[in-house]
């Protein structure tokens, strides 16, 4: 029997990297981040060398503070993190706030920048500013990424409608039928996740609804 093309569903992603700054403050911010309602997908510690600082931040050649942002971003380890959610981006910049820590604590003081900053430098977190940085930063710390393109409002739904909800209601009708000692385990929530070939979507359905 032929198997069933099912499309793939695509999150919003972002880059959110803590630098050295905030490196010792870095569990307590992806703390915060998950309560944000944030997906980690990907995390990685490392530390850039001035050569590999200087090709991340090549929109900033130039500037008269670049020298000074290679030496910084360069003097210790940092925490790479892809984050997916709704509208991850703006939401990851919302979260962040102002580029200057001194002007964050001012208009934003509950924002990360403002919590964990220090100066217009020396500021604790990066975030993607768009889609395009988001997919060109996300590939430079995780090479092998592969970001797809987004769909819309209305892709989401159809995706849902078909293949997600019909899928939770047997599911939820036959734990409600047969009232099972242990859920996860009479309705085989292995199997049912494995009928979704989103990972993101598998992941959330058995956190959120199942708890597995």
């Amino acid at each position: 029997m032929a198997r069933t093309s099912i499309p793939r569903i695509y999150v919003e992603r972002t880059l959110a990297v803590i630098k050295p700054d905030a490196i010792d403050k870095a569990e307590e911010i992806e703390d915060i981040i998950v309560k944000s309602g944030f997906v980690i997908l990907q995390r990685r510690k490392l530390q850039l060398s001035p050569e590999k600082c200087s090709e991340f931040y090549a929109d900033q050649y130039g500037k008269l503070n670049f020298p000074s942002l290679i030496a910084f971003m360069s003097s210790g380890p940092i925490v790479a993190l892809t984050l997916a959610r709704n509208n991850a981006i703006a939401h990851w910049k919302s979260i962040i706030g102002p580029v200057n820590s001194t002007k964050a604590r001012e208009i934003h003081p509950k924002c990360l920048r403002a919590k964990y900053g220090t100066s217009d430098l020396e500021n604790a977190v990066h975030g993607s500013e768009s889609f395009n940085a988001a997919e060109r930063e996300i590939k430079f710390m995780f090479p092998n990424s592969a970001i797809g393109p987004l769909p819309s409002k209305e892709t989401h739904e159809e995706y849902l409608s078909r293949y997600v909800y019909p899928t939770l209601l047997r599911g939820l009708t036959d734990l409600c039928k047969h009232k099972p000692h242990n859920p996860c385990v009479s309705i085989q929530c292995s199997a049912f996740c494995n009928l979704l070939t989103d990972k993101y979507v598998h992941w959330l359905i058995c956190r959120r609804y199942y708890y597995c």
